[in-house]
Order: C-alpha cells, then structure tokens, then sequence
C-alpha cells in the first residue's frame, strides 16, 4: 500500500507577497487541455514561478486529439477553427503557418455545418433513393429561415411560447412541419419527404451542440452563443499542433503526466491530514502547513498550494464533483454544474480502397422515411445505428485517401462506444449499402473512432445551455471560490476553467483558451505588485 506524502515546497528564493509567507504563490493547474496550458502560458509569462500542471491521461491536449495513419491526419476531437478575426486560436495557426496548405474544403464561410462546403451533400432514403436537389434546396431554405428565428428568442428578448416548451427542437420541428404541410405546391410525396428531412437536420443540430436531442438545447438562451467573424478552417497538419505551440513555451517539468487528481481539499480543510503526514516527513518545511489548498492526487501525494484552476470538462465536474471537492461545492455552484448540458458527439472514420461515392459528393446524409412524424430522437439500444445523420467525404484524396468520417451523438453515441470495431464497420457499411441502393459495397478496410462519452476523464464532448440553464449559471460555473462577498478567508482558492465557463463562446477551442488567460489574468492582477508587471 502506498503511503501518503505531502509534497515539500520548491521555492528557494521567497519573493515579497500579500501572502502570510513572503514567497511566490504556489499555483496548480488542472488538465492539460486548452484551457489548462493557456492557462500556465499566461501565468509563467506573467512572471509567476511556482506553476504546476497536473494531467490525468498520458498525453496533453484534452478534447483536442489528433491521430496520424499513413500520411494523413485525422481529428478525433476538436477539427474546426471557427472564425478569424480575434480568435486567438486562429492566430496561433496563423502566425505559425499552419493554414498554409489548407484547401478550399478545409475552410468555410458563414454558417458552419459538419461538412465542407465544395460539393453536393446527398440526402438518400433508407428506400435507397435519392433525394431530388431541388426538394433539398427548399427544405434547406425553410430549416435555415426557422434556425434563424431561434437565434432571436436571446438577442430580442422575444418571449418563449408555452408550446415551444422552450426547446429548439420542439420549435423548429413544430414550425418547420407546419409551414411543409400547409405548403400547396408541394406533392403529398414531397412533403413526406421534407418532414422525414426534419429529423435528420435535427440529428445534424445536436451533433453541433453535443446533445442528445435539440429537444434539451435551451430555446430562450440558444442565441447567446456567439459567433466570431470570418472564415472557418480545419489544420491539415492536425490540431495539436496548436496545443504544441502553446506548450512549447512551458518548461517540460511543470508538466506531469498521468497524475489524475483525487480531490481538492480548500479553506485548509486538510489540517488534521498534514498533521499526521508531517509527523512521518522531517523534512517537510514548516510554511507548507499554512497552505489554503491541497492537491490531493490518486497516488496518494499531497500537492500545496495557494490556487487551484481547475480545468476539467463540465462531465467530469457533473459527474465526480461531491468526491471531487471538500469542502463540497457551494450549492449555487452545484446547481450550475447540473443545469447546464453536456453530452457526447462522435466521429467514425472508415478508410476504403476505392470510393463507392462519385466525385462531386461530399457528404452522405441519411434520411428515415419512417420518422416523418416522430417526435423523440431516442432508440432501442440495438437500433443505435438510426442515430448516425451523415458521412462527411475527407478532401482532398490526395491528403485523406479515401475516407468517410460519420457523426452520432447522444445515447447512442455511448452504445456505439461499447461496440467494437468490427461491429461498428459492418453496421455502417450496411448502412451505406441500404441507403445508396448499392449491396456491392465493401467493408472499409480500417476504422478509426472516437469514444469521448466513456473516457473517465472527460466524460462528454463539450457543453450546451440545457433547457432549465442559462448564461447567468456558465458564469456562476467560472466563478472562483471562496465567494468574495461571503468569506474572509483568502480569495481565488479554486477557480474554474474550461470551455463550458465560457458564456458566449462555450463548446468552442477559442472559448477554453480564453476561459484559461482569464483566470490567470485574475492572478497576475491579484499579485501585481509582486510580479512587477502591468496587469
């Protein structure tokens, strides 16, 4: 059994501070992820000397996980830049020249769908046939003339109707099949069709927003979400190389490698602990039992400190945050956590010989005539497989070879998770078989797919503002703890990072690297004098 340590300060030369002790402040950060390294970017560059990073899995980057087969470059998490103009993440692949080679596919403009925008997307039937282009212009049109409606509910104020039940689904499916219905030039057959047509943009809507249903994405708060200007671009080099550019300035050793914490002991909740690991430490300084926080970790070592930011995503605080924290979170706090929403969006990529597919389509989306008037978007677990919405085609071939990267979100997403790989590849190449109207296609040759619903460590994609949330509970989620206005014990403990702390840019790579200096803003500010640099 391993027995306890407290971990012994490493701060030879104090520096003046409003600290009881005259030293550099101890700061550990949570997670390696975006936020986290943006984070200890800021800090070190700041002027602060005792930083520590402490991440759970073997690797850095969190959401952000790029795989490399063969010559290609394939995201199994974070893909898209979205924006340019002051998107920090933008800049950073730019001014590193990571855009260089990016072709017309990889980069978009306006709205942002999950596939590029050269090409035609193909809507089949699970009849095998395909939908005219025509019908799927027009339905376009109307979704997208709906989906702006529900951008206005947030930026007018405009008052929730009590049958919308303050759901995006519900409104936008409700709208939509009215204004299909009541449509006299369409055919009865059409109108089939574009009602079908409205269950699978919704799949499409909630793998976007990481739900498992639009029917849980909050209506009255939809359109805070904000989005930057200017283009959308994928790194065809990967995106962890910018996790590599904002590392690179970190010293290797204040990172450490599978180190998954235990719980975060603050307001010096530990005393009586320390007291009884001092007893069997000699060399334990004597300043290390005045610290306000201690890093309690799986391998039993005790982490001082005098800040805690604590980045990890919002479905492990859902889930771990009672075990996690002690005291245990201020109830405030804890309401946020449960209101607002996290589910889990999935990618399978299938690597084929040859293409089935002609060379002007760039996507597969597939439609269920049978759910022309559905109302849930929930299946028996082995009918998982009705969730996937589309196969985007990877361009350019030259770069991709020839891959299809498919999308499920939700529940289904997690039972996906728990088949393996040859499952998964057979109920996709039935899939496309059925819906192309095509028995000759073959199994793909390799399969790669992401599982970011069963991880521990993350336990989710990223964040939505859930039916029942709110921007105000994203702030109260940021909000550093103890609570100025209720405590005089020392400020900013434990602060909160993350993309899901982020009120107008929650989901997004922009919003965890923002969420991350704006803490360590909080910090630099706080010891301003010390650190002798402008804030």
């Amino acid at each position: 059994m391993q027995s306890c340590e407290i971990s012994a300060d490493s701060t030879d030369d104090p520096l003046s501070s409003g600290l009881r002790r005259k030293r550099q402040p101890r700061i550990v950060v949570i997670g390696a992820g975006l936020a986290g390294l943006s984070a200890a970017k800021a800090l070190l560059e700041g002027g602060f000397t005792d930083v520590t990073v402490l991440e759970a899995t073997d690797r850095i980057g969190g959401r952000v996980q790029s795989v490399r087969l063969g010559h290609a470059t394939f995201e199994l998490g974070a893909t898209w830049i979205h924006g340019s103009h002051g998107n920090p993440v933008y800049h950073l692949a730019e001014d590193n020249g990571l855009l260089e080679e990016t072709t017309d596919s990889e980069r978009s403009v306006g709205r942002i769908s999950l596939y590029s925008k050269n090409g035609v997307a193909y809507h089949l039937t699970n009849s095998g046939q395909r939908i005219p282009k025509d019908v799927v212009e027009e339905f376009s049109d109307l979704y997208n003339e709906v989906y702006n409606l529900t951008q206005e509910f947030f930026q007018r104020g405009k008052p929730v109707n009590a049958e919308s039940q303050n759901s995006v689904g519900v409104f936008t499916r409700d709208v939509v099949r009215k204004r299909v219905k009541a449509d006299p030039d369409d055919t009865e057959a059409v109108k089939r069709l574009k009602l079908a047509m409205i269950q699978q943009y919704l799949k499409v809507e909630s793998c976007e927003s990481s739900s498992h249903s639009m029917d849980e994405v909050s209506l009255s708060e939809f359109g805070e979400w904000t989005e930057i200007p200017g283009a959308h671009h994928v790194i065809p080099c990967g995106f962890i190389k910018i996790v590599e550019i904002l590392a690179r300035s970190i010293p290797k050793s204040v990172i450490q490698l599978r180190k998954p914490v235990k719980c975060i002991h603050w307001n010096q909740s530990v005393s009586q602990e320390i007291e009884r690991v001092a007893d069997h430490n000699s060399d334990l300084p004597e300043e290390n039992k005045g610290s306000n926080v201690f890093v309690e970790c799986e391998d039993c070592e005790f982490i001082p400190a005098d800040h805690v930011i604590v980045t990890v995503s919002l479905g492990v605080l859902k889930k771990r945050h009672e075990s996690l924290f002690h005291p245990r979170l201020p109830e405030e706090k804890v309401m946020a956590i449960e209101k607002l929403g996290i589910n889990t969006t999935d990618k399978i990529f299938l690597e084929f010989e040859e293409p089935f597919w002609s060379s002007e389509c760039n996507s597969i989306q597939f439609v269920w005539e049978d759910e022309a008037e559905s109302e849930s978007l929930t299946y028996p677990e082995e009918l998982w497989y009705k969730k996937i919405c589309s196969f985007d085609v990877l361009y350019p071939p030259e770069r991709y070879g020839h891959v299809l990267s498919g999308w499920i979100c939700g529940e289904e997403a997690l039972i996906m998770e728990k088949c393996d790989d040859e499952t998964v590849a057979e109920t996709c190449t039935e899939m496309l078989r059925k819906f192309t109207g095509n028995p000759n296609i073959p199994k793909p040759r390799r399969i790669l797919r992401s599982s970011w619903g069963s991880n521990p460590h993350f336990r989710g994609s990223y964040s939505y503002t859930q039916v029942g949330s709110s921007g105000a509970d994203v702030e109260k989620l940021a909000k550093p703890l103890p609570y100025a206005e209720s405590s005089k014990s020392p400020p900013m403990q434990v602060m909160f990072s993350g993309e899901a702390t982020h009120r107008k840019y929650y989901s997004t790579t922009h919003g965890a690297v923002l969420s991350g200096q704006r803490e360590a803003a909080r910090l630099i500010e706080m010891y301003q004098d010390l650190l002798q640099c402008p804030t």
